[in-house]
């Protein structure tokens, strides 16, 4: 190749799509057939509703990295990629479409609905499967599943059926979290609470054999006394033990309703009266289960009071709040209202709609969960399934100890419909894997199925295994289950990893993965999380435009801290487009110089430079397999930074120009070979977190037809035990650094040459001499002189080192007094900046008052500008003792 077809600037959006095109037209992304080992992760199905936001970008990233690495280690790698039916979230989308029409979905009826839903899906839900593939997701696309397709829906029903049989999937009467704007149960997780602003309704319940006389009750809720059964007290409270077994008539109604005992009532908690509405709240429930107390359902699936005959006319068909309203207003009419209080309280409402989540008496389908939860968790007792950081797992063991039973239905049509079918003759229910002819009980043809569908994380559960072919022994669940690892946040442990590991347990008789990684949440710049209504969300698919996806990944791999939010500024984005600018004029450099020089692995190189890059490689290459085995994806990231920038751009590039442009053709030959064999190995280091750069200069490096995402791991040859070229080369790199700090301080025109002397013994003067065609190089010097160790040297800046002292002679370099006025008019300007912040931190309401990570921000900053300041002094000081 010749240097002509590398351009002159990199252009991520030139190079990008091309190699993305490149890649998705080979198989490159599919398992090796004759690899012996494997390696497997399955993509958590993002919705199908969904669009590529920095939190994909963030583990999709992190997934590729491994899946890159492991397939170079030579391994058959599968990353099952697929998209979750998202149930509530695509039956909204398409509802508002068709509200935008002027349609119901009610007024469609169930399958023109459906056939709407599966229209959007093939028109718009595949709009994140290509934004991750513009992010470089290296996924085996021919494998792509989708939760609501034939081959997983076969394994939802095998699973319901057997869950079925073994007595573990019921249906019941029970309280559920219902949603009046999904119209729909939603588990305990999908129900967010905030505290609000509200009223303590003091409400008078008279005596029935007594009106006259009354007890006082407390309510946030005061529509909800139409269902009210009894009046609880504490057994304990004197105030009221009189009262125990007597009646109360319910206001509004005249219902007769009991007052019982129960030591769930606290005494000290408002008036020590707790009404009990067993069918509208959850502790009341289990109240009226353990006193046999009736319950009334007083809403219909919308929170609106229903018909029914126990309830006042005037209230019925009143939506919840009109009610409440209403209520209010008659109680204070009626003399029993007693006061209102302001209160401030959490409230649930639906992470979907927002809506105010009601509990809800209603019929629905439930997995026992115990007999599932136990073993999921011994698999992680035993360490047969490992979480990073393990401080998760008290996380995952405090939710699974105290686990619930799953309700498992939604009222929903988007979904798996629940395998069930009711009799018209009998009361039997048929559960089947096929759609039955007949009732299995009687032989009634006249059979319903159940309108429900399942909760979208049932199937979701089983994508380990389900992907691969279960319930079928297929050749791929042999060969790539349990998976290796799962990436994924926190906030889905219990949706989603915790069921997952239950139901592998269950059905594929082995945990699903034997790692689970959480990475933390992104944040803005300011640790602030990032939404729509604060406005500080950045898109990954702009920054992908503006700075490239390897800019991105690179930062967010960077920024990847074990248990620690990343804060991410777009500036750190802008600085790693700068990384990828640098490498790519290093690389156009060496190119340019290669002649026709190939890399080569079993070099031996004499040169120290030469000698020092292959083992600086080779020690890096060591700490980025360490990092990646345990998940230090930072670690990794910094090390390839460190290396690649300040390493082999920075120093051994410089120091290459020696060889490349004296005379001496062997060393020349050397170094070129050199620069391209270690240019070989950080390429594919690089290539799992910078996939695109890395392969197109892997293309310039070894013709068109290469390809480095199938290519090896870079393996250490052992040179890195070279450590005397190590050594001498970090101690040219330390005395050079000391005279471009000196050029600094003294504003000395980079370019010019100046001469320095150096006192040291005669072992580092040895060493130092034969590499002086290097020093001079890289420092820019006229000449070197070697003194003896401890001779002064009037007039020269002086920096003390390890094993010597530099001294760089100013006479003809600096005007004295004029680099002292202008560094006293520099230190002057730093101490009004460094004034004006003392101040602020010196004022009590700013650092109470400011957010933390402005406060931070400030004393920060104040470190910095202190730390330039006695950079100035130390430098003044210099000039001052000339």
């Amino acid at each position: 190749m010749s240097e002509q077809t590398l351009a002159k600037v990199y252009e991520p959006k030139a190079v990008e799509p091309a190699i993305s095109e490149l890649w998705l037209n080979s198989d490159a992304f599919q398992p090796d057939d004759k690899a012996e080992e494997t390696y497997c992760i399955v993509i958590p199905p993002p919705n199908v509703t969904g669009s590529l936001h920095m939190g994909h970008a963030f583990t999709f990233t992190l997934q590729d990295i491994l899946i890159r690495w492991q397939r170079m280690k030579g391994k058959a790698v599968l990353w099952q990629p697929g998209t979750d039916h998202a149930g509530i979230a695509t039956q909204m989308v398409v509802e508002r479409l068709l509200d935008k029409e002027g349609v119901s979905r009610r007024e469609l009826g169930r399958e023109r609905f459906l056939d709407r839903v599966w229209q959007w899906k093939e028109e718009s839900g595949g709009t994140i499967v290509r934004q991750l593939k513009r992010l470089g997701a290296s996924c085996d696309w021919s494998r792509e599943r989708f939760t609501l397709d034939e081959g997983l829906s076969r394994a939802v029903r095998e699973v319901f059926v057997r869950l079925y049989e073994e007595g573990l999937i019921y249906r019941g009467k029970r309280l559920v979290n219902w949603d009046p704007v999904l119209e729909t149960a939603v588990s305990d997780l999908e129900v967010q609470y905030e505290e609000e602003s509200g009223h303590f309704w003091h409400i008078r319940y008279p005596l029935a054999d007594d009106p006259s006389h009354s007890v006082i009750v407390a309510t946030t809720r005061p529509e909800t006394l139409l269902g009210d059964v009894a009046v609880a007290v504490h057994p304990e409270d004197e105030r009221y033990s009189e009262l125990v077994g007597r009646e109360l008539l319910l206001p509004l109604t005249g219902r007769r309703i009991p007052v019982i005992a129960d030591e769930y009532v606290d005494p000290a908690f408002g008036t020590g009266c707790v009404k009990i509405t067993p069918a509208h709240d959850f502790n009341d429930y289990e109240v009226g289960q353990r006193h046999g107390l009736p319950m009334i359902n007083i809403f219909t699936t919308r929170a609106h009071i229903t018909d029914d005959e126990i309830i006042p006319a005037k209230y019925r068909g009143l939506d919840r709040y009109e009610a409440r309203e209403v209520m209010v207003a008659d109680l204070d009419a009626e003399g029993l209202l007693e006061k209102v209080e302001e209160y401030v309280h959490k409230v649930g409402r639906g992470d979907r709609s927002h809506a105010v989540i009601e509990p809800y008496l209603t019929d629905q389908w439930f997995v026992r969960i115990e007999p599932l939860a136990k073993p999921a968790i011994e698999a992680v007792e035993s360490g047969a399934i490992r979480f990073i950081p393990q401080f998760w797992e008290k996380t995952y063991f405090e939710w699974m100890r105290n686990i619930q039973d799953w309700c498992i239905s939604r009222q929903l049509w988007w979904g798996h419909r629940i395998p069930a079918w009711y009799c018209g003759d009998c009361d039997h229910v048929t559960v089947a894997r096929q759609t039955p002819e007949r009732c299995q009980g009687c032989g009634s043809t006249s059979i319903h199925q159940d309108e429900d569908v399942l909760d979208t994380w049932f199937s979701s559960g089983l994508w380990p295994f389900s992907t691969l072919g279960w319930p079928d022994d297929t050749e791929e669940l042999k060969r790539f289950y349990p998976t290796d690892v799962l990436v994924t946040g926190f906030d889905i442990i219990f949706f989603w990893v915790a069921r997952m590991i239950m139901m592998g347990l269950k059905f594929a008789g082995d945990v699903p993965f034997r790692d689970v990684y959480i990475h933390a949440l992104i944040r803005d710049a300011q640790g602030q999380k990032m939404s729509k209504s604060k406005g500080n969300v950045i898109d990954p698919l702009e920054m992908i435009e503006v700075y490239g996806a390897d800019a991105l990944r690179f930062t967010l791999t960077h920024m990847a801290t074990p248990g620690r939010d990343v804060k991410l500024d777009v500036k750190r984005i802008e600085s790693n487009r700068n990384f990828m600018n640098k490498i790519w004029n290093a690389a156009r450099f060496v190119f340019m110089n290669r002649g026709d020089a190939a890399p080569d692995h079993s070099i031996e190189p004499e040169g120290l430079a030469n000698r020092w890059i292959l083992a600086e490689l080779d020690r890096v290459a060591g700490e980025v397999e360490q990092a990646l085995t345990e998940y230090r994806f930072n670690e990794a990231a910094a090390t390839l930074y460190a290396f690649i920038w300040g390493a082999y751009c920075d120093w051994y590039v410089e120091a290459a120009k020696v060889a490349l442009y004296g005379d001496d053709e062997a060393s020349r030959e050397e170094t070129r070979v050199t620069m391209l064999t270690a240019m070989d190995g950080w390429l594919r280091l690089l290539h799992p977190i910078c996939p695109f750069i890395s392969e197109t200069l892997w293309q310039e490096l070894y013709g068109p037809h290469a390809r480095l995402v199938t290519s090896a791991w870079y393996e250490p040859s052992g040179r890195q035990q070279d450590t005397e070229a190590r050594l001498e080369m970090e101690r040219i790199i330390e005395l050079v650094s000391a005279i471009r700090s000196i050029r600094g301080e003294m504003n000395i025109a980079p370019g010019r040459r100046i001469e320095v002397k150096v006192a040291c013994d005669e072992d580092v003067h040895a060493m130092l001499s034969d590499q002086q065609p290097l020093l001079h190089a890289l420092a820019r010097l006229s000449s070197i002189d070697w003194i003896d160790s401890g001779q002064d040297m009037p007039g020269a800046a002086v920096a003390p080192l390890s094993d010597c002292t530099v001294y760089v002679p100013l006479a003809g370099l600096v005007d004295i007094e004029e680099e002292l006025a202008r560094l006293e008019k520099n230190a002057s300007r730093l101490d009004r900046e460094i004034s004006k912040l003392e101040g602020k931190l010196a004022n009590p309401k700013f650092c109470s008052r400011a957010p933390e990570e402005v406060v931070s921000g400030v004393r920060s900053e104040l470190a910095e500008l202190r730390k330039r300041r006695g950079e100035l002094a130390a430098a003044m000081e210099r000039l001052r003792a000339m």
